[in-house]
């Protein structure tokens, strides 16, 4: 059986590479020299954010299937991304506080904080928090809500072990998803359990504290690049800027993962 090729796709019609360059737009005056780099670090930026809400969405079905290998190949790879992320902002300190206001007043109320495909990270991550979209367009509010019904990646981990035949608690496992995971003594003695005895269970485990790992480090580069970029001064968009991203520090997402150190 013959496969159909279309014989007049080129790589930059496949990449649709002349819109995507077009996509770049500075509204500063010149326009200033290091306008250019922000938008592109920050379009990048929501590119990886759609690469890593697709790969958790297989992340999950993978779990939830019980194909071991293949969530650990893509668990793998979404800390690998989590690792691009992060050295990203090492471009992004080469802008000095000069450099950055000498545009900054053009950004106007836009700010990261609007970033919906970041909310929709969060949310697969298993935040439930109502206020997270509160800010952003009723259909986008309706995709958040709807991914904060389901099961989070903890969720589909959970049942991953339940699954391979780790006795996690019905309730747990049958609980309301649209609430907020609260760490659960019970389910990290199966934890430690699975550790001592599961050696592939235990590496898919491993792998999520990765992830873990791999978004509180992009949260603390993030903070400290805006510490050393505008100091205390209000974010833009007017939110409280450093205060609040440094209130996110250290609040891991998988917690039972974490809790269990002390104990092996």
């Amino acid at each position: 059986m013959s496969e159909n090729f279309d014989s007049a796709l080129t790589y930059s019609s496949y990449l649709a590479v002349d819109e995507l360059l077009n996509l770049q737009r500075p509204l500063s005056q010149g326009p200033e020299h290091d306008e250019m780099l922000f938008i592109i670090i920050h379009q990048t930026y929501e590119l990886w954010f759609k690469q890593l809400i697709h790969e958790f969405a297989q992340a999950q079905r993978t779990m939830e299937n019980g194909d071991t290998h293949y969530s650990l190949a893509i668990l793998g790879r979404i800390r690998t991304i989590l690792k691009v992320c992060v050295t990203q902002i090492d471009i992004l300190e080469t802008m000095t506080p000069l450099q950055f206001n000498a545009f900054r007043a053009y950004l106007s109320s836009s700010s990261g904080f609007q970033s919906a495909q970041f909310r929709k990270v969060e949310a697969i991550l298993g935040r439930r928090d109502t206020r997270m979209a509160g800010h952003l367009p009723p259909d986008v509010q309706a995709e958040i809500a709807l991914i904060t019904s389901g099961n989070s990646v903890w969720d589909s981990a959970l049942a991953y072990l339940a699954k391979r035949g780790h006795a996690i608690p019905t309730d747990v496992l049958n609980r309301d998803k649209s609430l907020g995971y609260e760490s659960n003594l019970r389910v990290q003695d199966v934890l430690l359990e699975v550790h001592n005895k599961d050696p592939e269970s235990s590496m898919v485990c491993e792998r999520l504290v990765d992830i873990d790992e791999g978004m509180q480090e992009w949260r603390y580069r993030h903070v400290k690049m805006v510490e050393r970029t505008i100091g205390h001064k209000i974010g833009t968009g007017g939110s409280s800027g450093v205060d609040y991203l440094a209130s996110t520090l250290f609040n891991p997402v998988f917690k039972d993962l974490w809790e269990i150190r002390s104990r092996f």
